[in-house]
């Protein structure tokens, strides 16, 4: 500390120093990456956000977007400027009301800096006035909008968002959402979560959805085009909402005979994981030519490829588990990917179970002898893969294995409590592979580091009991072709 003698002169001034606030001198940018290793520069410090309010115009000749974002939020620490992850091109920016100047920075940033700093636990109003055709934009050589013959489809893993709305695009700021989207009659616009109306005038339609429960960034979907829908009720009184691209040809009745039992499905699994806990359910097949699946909340987006060889529930039930364990529960960050892929694919093995087709033991032994201790397959930890392998098989092979070995450990009592009750101990929030960890210690009453270690983070295969080693070769259980065909899912 420095101490200063002051002259009489000098009072007045001083009189005004002492009376800036200390914070205002603290003020610093907000960092540019929320802090997650694998992803440096996704997601943002400085703010958390509370809602997206984003008003749409969409023109699918042209592929051009023109949209309003409000973003409500609140800054977690004295600001001087923050940045938010987008690629389109920004008109206007207002914080709190006024303008603000703006500016880009790296492959993804809106670097914005209101007018006045924005001090510590204040509420903060961001508005975004933007436009671009999203189809020519790129970051790190790829894109994230998937243009197709009648329209355009945001969704994708890791990141999403950048190509439609501007965000902190990260998992752990989760929001709720409302996307208001004006297309021309006879197109659609499909979100998450309710429809809450939907009106017509001059030629345009408008569409308004809401997602009221807490979502991530990349969890949020946008789907342009002509679509037939079909609605329905879950058993437990879920409205469903359905929608297939009018022009998926020899793949449209295997994506309806598919998709068209999610509300079954959600049943199903409410009964391993605890009741579906969103208040709309559906998913949607446009006509894309990409491979993968996706879990976007409320609506999984699913690939024409995903049916081309015939109807597949198996894909549906990895989706609709991720409501629970990926959406509901989601990662901290993207190193615990396994809590996410791990527990859809085993959800799979455990519909193959219930269908008749193999059990998930013996699936946990094809999938074990069908590896040799060689196969790179064992050098991917899936408790933390790198994100190189973040997609990786092993991630979700090895990581539902973990899963059946655990369960052998724990017993079955003690494993199921544990797949209910994970979702319900970290509803709307995220959690790590280690707070599972903690969890299953506390569930089961069993000392787990080693185990974990062993199935998860070992670039070894793990030695296994002699019962289970004497069936060298066992045989290809019925639901295999299935659960291997839905392996585009992670192909990102």
């Amino acid at each position: 500390m420095h101490r200063r003698i002051l002259v009489p002169g000098a009072l007045g001034a001083a009189s005004l120093m002492l009376a800036i606030p200390a914070s205002a001198a603290a003020r610093t940018p907000g960092a540019p990456g929320i802090g997650d290793p694998y992803y440096p520069a996704y997601g943002n410090g400085g703010y958390d956000v509370s809602h997206y309010d984003l008003r749409l115009k969409y023109q699918p000749a042209t592929d051009r977007l023109e949209g309003t974002a409000t973003i409500l939020a609140k800054a977690t620490q004295d600001l001087s400027r923050f940045d938010l992850d987008f690629l389109l091109d920004v008109a206007e920016v207002r914080v709190n009301g006024a303008k603000a100047s703006f500016t880009t920075s790296g492959e993804h940033e809106l670097v914005v800096t209101p007018k006045s700093p924005l001090a510590k636990g204040t509420p903060v109003t961001v508005v975004v006035r933007y436009s671009g055709v999203p189809s020519t934009k790129q970051a790190y050589g790829f894109t994230s909008w998937h243009r197709t013959p009648d329209g355009g489809v945001a969704a994708n893993e890791p990141e999403a968002a950048w190509w439609w709305f501007p965000s902190n695009d990260h998992p752990l700021d989760k929001a709720t959402y409302d996307v208001s989207v004006q297309v021309p009659d006879g197109t659609q616009a499909i979100s998450n979560g309710t429809l809450q109306s939907s009106s017509s005038s001059l030629g345009w339609t408008r569409y308004n959805w809401r997602s009221d429960k807490p979502q991530a960034t990349y969890l949020a979907t946008l789907a342009l085009g002509r679509f037939d829908v079909t609605t329905g009720t879950t058993d437990g009184g879920i409205p469903i909402v359905n929608a297939y691209s009018k022009d998926l040809g020899a793949n449209d009745g295997a994506a309806r005979a598919s998709v068209e039992r999610s509300g079954e499905v959600v049943d199903w699994l409410a009964g391993f994981f605890g009741p579906y806990p969103y208040s709309a359910l559906g998913g949607y097949v446009p006509n894309t030519n990409t491979g993968y699946a996706l879990e976007t909340q409320t609506r999984p987006f699913y690939s024409p490829r995903q049916f081309a060889s015939g109807s597949n529930v198996s894909v549906v039930v990895h989706e609709l588990a991720h409501q629970w364990y990926g959406d509901l529960v989601s990662v901290r960050g993207w190193k615990d990917i396994w809590i996410n892929e791990g527990f859809a694919r085993y959800a799979q093995w455990l519909w193959s179970e219930h269908e008749g087709e193999g059990t998930a033991q013996e699936l946990a032994d094809y999938v074990y002898a069908s590896h040799p201790a060689d196969d790179p397959f064992w050098q991917v930890a899936p408790g933390d893969p790198g994100p190189e392998n973040q997609f990786d098989i092993a991630v979700y092979d090895r990581g539902a294995l973990a899963l059946q070995a655990l369960r052998n450990k724990i017993g079955d009592t003690a494993f199921f409590t544990l797949l209910k009750g994970w979702p319900k101990r970290y509803a709307y929030g995220n959690a790590s592979v280690a707070d599972f960890r903690r969890y299953a210690e506390e569930v089961s009453g069993k000392p787990l580091a080693a185990f974990f270690d062993t199935w998860l983070f070992d670039q070894a295969k793990p030695a296994v009991p002699a019962a289970r080693t004497a069936l060298s070769r066992p045989a290809q259980p019925k639901s295999w072709r299935k659960i291997a065909a839905t392996n585009d899912v992670h192909e990102h």
